[in-house]
């Protein structure tokens, strides 16, 4: 069963701009240390506290539209895991740049192999170059898919038509960042809209 402390949690700069994604231990460091406060919807408002009141708050579990979220339990407290907090120095831009990596090429992909279209977890991906390198083919975002392990064998060092193969889709180079928009579209992670506005920015996430 997963921990609270498995949660992840959006960080704000002190503008109140979307800049990283955190997992829990880390921001609750943050706040402990009056280096961070939350930032909570309760009904129609929003409302931020420090470490303790936000403690306190906990201690009140049907303030909470979503009971069954993610909580910490210590041999004293029972604390609600933030789902937003904003650094109370820190006004730095957040990057306009998402990250060329394995994992958000994951995250774009939606882990799906983008030629039988099916998906996998992603031990069971790999990374297909369209044009393959031993024929020029560069790593980019516009030449590299998810694909299974099937489909990466049967393609080989052939462009996808030469095997057969069509794409499901062609791949693009995203504005934002591709795991981000994968947690937004949970109903968990809801109230981060209302900071990130996906048509602009872009969050590298932690691992």
């Amino acid at each position: 069963m997963p921990s609270g402390l498995d949660a992840r949690v959006l960080v704000l700069n002190r503008n109140y701009m979307a800049i990283r994604v955190v997992g829990a231990r880390r921001a609750f460091r943050l706040l402990y240390k009056d280096r961070a406060e939350v930032v909570s919807q309760h009904d129609e408002s929003w409302g931020t506290y420090d470490f303790s009141s936000w403690v306190e708050l906990s201690q009140a579990r049907h303030r909470f539209r979503d009971e069954a979220g993610d909580w910490i339990r210590t041999v004293n407290l029972t604390i609600r895991v933030p789902k937003i907090i904003r650094l109370l120095l820190f006004d730095r831009m957040p990057r306009r740049t998402v990250k060329f990596n394995r994992r958000n090429i994951f995250a774009r992909d939606d882990n799906r192999c983008q030629y039988c279209g099916r998906r996998f977890p992603t031990s069971e991906l790999t990374l297909d170059h369209i044009l393959p390198r031993s024929r020029g083919g560069q790593s980019t975002w516009t030449n590299l898919v998810c694909a299974c392990t099937r489909c990466n064998i049967r393609k080989g060092g052939r462009r996808p038509e030469e095997a057969g193969m069509k794409l499901t889709r062609r791949p693009y180079q995203p504005k934002t960042s591709p795991t981000l928009q994968l947690r937004i579209t949970s109903p968990k992670y809801e109230s981060w809209k209302h900071f990130v506005d996906e048509a602009y920015w872009s969050v590298p996430l932690q691992p």
